[in-house]
């Protein structure tokens, strides 16, 4: 993680602060037994001195971005005595608990002990801190008791602030945050002059910002008319599936098991007599392969369009050709980092809701292993999802979060389409029986 705000965490630094939608991590943890007490504390002070025990800093120089500072602040960990069959209600709670990636504590762990005997642990998180591989990489990192400074690979004394002139992990100095606000300052001036020269001489250029302008009404519109729509508030459930099935349930019908994902997704999601496509907003991961521990927010968004004739083959090909074409960022080749240099009202302005479409679809992958215990007991099921506390309106009818672990796939769904827990239950286990799958819910 750099010391220094992407221009992706910014967006959602800004949506923490009320400018677009709200948005946490939350990992599900259940196990078979009940973990004890000194277990879960070791693992809340060993997620306080990892990655995620940082807080935003806003600089002293105008102009410079703003940058995460570690801290070990950690709020103290909440147990609860539940039914198991209340547990994705115990666990909304838990994702609208307040989490400040600014002031402190960014991250909240609880417990909630289940009738049965069992243990289910809730790790939340700001968006701003880590994305959904992040954060299983924190939960990792911290079992094995690996330091936010051995996790990132840098000495203590860069963690404490020591400067560092390729803009790494830089401390709080006047001095670090001048050089900032002049490097991207200068990155910003240079992109745009070349950005504003591109559109004098290509016709291509001038079409992509006027696409990109026509589309930013058409959002803006849209939005208008949903906050006027009565919406249901947030619906969730949580599947697994058997890996194997899942996987044989794709190759049969000539996909992968992403592109089942997204076709069971958009079945899932599309209101009854429904024709027209459904733009399906997909992250994807930007991580190199060597660097699949670190926590900080590495996506970028690519869009798949999705019909109702169209097989899991023609969601396969589609997806293929969004990873392979630019993904959506700034038209016209103007810098991005321009979005860094404006107050957070015209951001927002410029940006809205960036990737909210019809339907989102996260594919975080497989977690890792280490997770197969909490203590002495052994998991029994996990999931990685976001979740938006407190949103009444969105163009985002249903998110959808895929993972894999233990031999299975664990689909968490969160909708503002749908009445109930049942009717979504209902319509989700309908589709996958349409792919010969089944399902065991949370």
């Amino acid at each position: 993680m750099s010391a220094r705000l992407s221009v992706v965490d910014e967006i959602f630094l800004r949506s923490h602060r009320g400018w677009g939608t709200p948005i946490v991590m939350q990992g599900l943890w259940r196990t078979d037994g009940r973990v004890e007490d000194p277990a879960l504390e070791s693992l809340r002070a060993n997620l306080a001195r990892g990655p995620l025990g940082v807080r935003v800093v806003r600089p002293r120089i105008p102009g410079a971005r703003p940058r995460f500072e570690p801290t070990t602040a950690a709020f103290p960990v909440e147990y609860s005595e539940i039914d198991a069959a209340a547990v994705l209600a115990w666990a909304d709670e838990q994702a609208s608990l307040p989490v400040n990636p600014e002031h402190g504590p960014g991250w909240r762990l609880t417990c909630a002990r289940l009738g049965d005997g069992g243990t289910v642990l809730s790790l939340v998180c700001s968006h701003v801190v880590a994305d959904a591989q992040g954060l299983s990489a924190a939960i990792a990192a911290a079992l094995q008791g690996v330091t936010a400074a051995a996790l990132q690979g840098v000495t203590a004394a860069a963690l404490q602030g020591t400067a560092e002139p390729d803009g790494g992990l830089t401390g709080g100095s006047t001095a670090a945050d001048m050089r900032d606000a002049a490097q991207l300052a200068g990155r910003v001036t240079a992109g745009t002059a070349c950005a504003v020269a591109g559109l004098v001489v290509s016709g291509r250029r001038r079409a992509e910002l006027r696409r990109f302008l026509h589309a930013g009404d058409k959002m803006r519109s849209e939005t208008t008319i949903l906050s006027e729509t009565p919406c249901h508030s947030p619906v969730t459930a949580v599947l697994d599936v058997d890996a194997e099935q899942w996987d044989t349930a794709a190759e049969r019908a000539c996909g992968t098991a992403n592109s089942l994902f997204l076709s069971v997704v958009a079945e899932s999601a599309r209101r009854d007599g429904e024709s027209r496509p459904l733009t399906i907003s997909v992250p994807m991961d930007l991580r190199p392969h060597d660097n699949s521990a670190s926590t900080a927010n590495s996506i970028a968004m690519v869009e798949v369009n999705i019909s109702p004739q169209d097989t899991v083959a023609d969601v396969r090909a589609a997806s293929r050709a969004a990873f392979s074409s630019p993904s959506m960022t700034s038209p016209a080749g103007f810098p991005e980092e321009m979005l860094q240099l404006v107050p957070d009202r015209v951001a927002h302005a410029l940006t809205g809701n960036p990737g909210e479409r019809d339907v989102l679809c996260s594919n975080i992958g497989p977690l890792p292993d280490v997770l197969a215990s909490v203590g002495d007991h052994r998991t029994t099921g996990i999931t990685t999802r976001a979740v938006h506390p407190g949103v009444v309106t969105s163009r985002t009818r249903l998110s959808a979060y895929l993972s894999k672990f233990g031999g299975r796939y664990t689909l968490a769904l969160e909708s503002l389409d749908s009445p109930g827990r049942a009717a979504l239950l209902d319509r989700v286990e309908g589709v996958l029986l349409r792919h010969g799958l089944s399902a065991r819910n949370w």
